[in-house]
């Protein structure tokens, strides 16, 4: 069984060397250029416009970039007819001036104001300021869930995948000016519950390996355990990796950054799994006692 199984662990300490120049170029990205977000976060005006004929998104859009709004986002709203526009800025006759625009470029096309709205910065910083404490608390929860479920050590290497995993993909994001909105949030929030999935598999057939390989090393059993849950792991990313092309391609502008943002997970996720995860069970010297419950306590019933 070992002859044929691939060692993923010989070249654990190279894939760490990797791991902290991605994960410093990450901070780095960060720290100069931050995050670009968007108009959930910093605040501007949304525009309600209710067509009579189904909307086409990417000509409203390139028509918006003709009057001087080059930085709009345009998507769908419920029916194919209603679309939002989202523009940076206060001014309240800011959707009439629209309006006013996209008629003189397009006047065959009839549509309505509907509703316009203002999200003021300070809405946009306790939108960014909760999503923050949302990743905090769910590596929190995390960490505990895993200290039960498994052992601690689990614990440990499962909050350290999760956050390279953050720190890069926020890193990328940064470096390419990806604009962050609530979309981009909920994609690095469902990453960090793929990204959790894949982990706990691989952690689980270690747990289930340290029972039926008695004689094996805790790295022979990591790089078994792993092999035996690749076909899986390369099943589960493609089909994952080729739902996310079908909405990056035919899913428009509005789940564009969505759709980026889950494939670096998907990526970084399963690199993470192996070369963090389960790095980190060999470097805190994870053995099968630390996997067997304590025994109870006899209490003395004598008088």
């Amino acid at each position: 069984m070992i002859k044929s199984t691939i060692r993923f662990m010989a070249i654990r300490n190279i894939a760490f060397a990797i791991t902290l120049v991605i994960s410093f170029i990450g901070l780095g990205s960060l720290v100069a250029k931050g995050l670009n977000f968007g108009l959930d976060f910093t605040g501007g005006t949304l525009i309600e416009l209710a067509y009579e004929k189904p909307a086409n998104l990417e000509l409203i859009k390139s028509e918006l970039g003709q009057a001087g709004y080059p930085e709009s986002i345009v998507q769908s709203f419920g029916a194919s007819t209603d679309v939002l526009v989202r523009l940076a800025g206060e001014d309240p006759q800011l959707g009439n001036k629209v309006a006013e625009a996209l008629r003189k470029i397009d006047a065959d096309t009839r549509f309505e104001v509907k509703r316009v709205e203002f999200v003021g910065p300070q809405v946009g910083e306790e939108l960014r300021d909760q999503g923050g404490l949302a990743m905090l608390l769910a590596l929190g929860g995390i960490l505990i869930y895993l200290a039960f479920r498994f052992q601690w050590k689990f614990g440990v290497g499962a909050v350290a995948s999760l956050a390279h995993d953050v720190i890069v993909t926020l890193g990328l994001l940064a470096f390419f000016q990806v604009p962050f909105d609530l979309t981009v949030l909920a994609a690095v929030l469902a990453m960090i519950g793929y990204s959790l999935n894949d982990t706990i598999i691989i952690y689980d057939r270690v747990r289930e390996n340290f029972r039926l390989l008695r004689r094996a090393t805790l790295i022979e059993n990591i790089d078994i355990s792993v092999t035996q849950t690749l076909l899986r792991t390369i099943a589960t990313s493609l089909s994952t990796a080729l739902a996310l092309f079908a909405l990056l391609f035919f899913g428009g502008d509005s789940l564009a950054n969505f759709a980026i943002t889950l494939l670096i997970g998907v990526v970084v996720g399963t690199y993470s799994s192996v070369y963090i995860g389960a790095t980190v069970l060999v470097w805190l010297g994870l053995s099968s006692e630390d996997l067997i419950p304590p025994a109870a306590k006899e209490v003395d019933e004598r008088p």
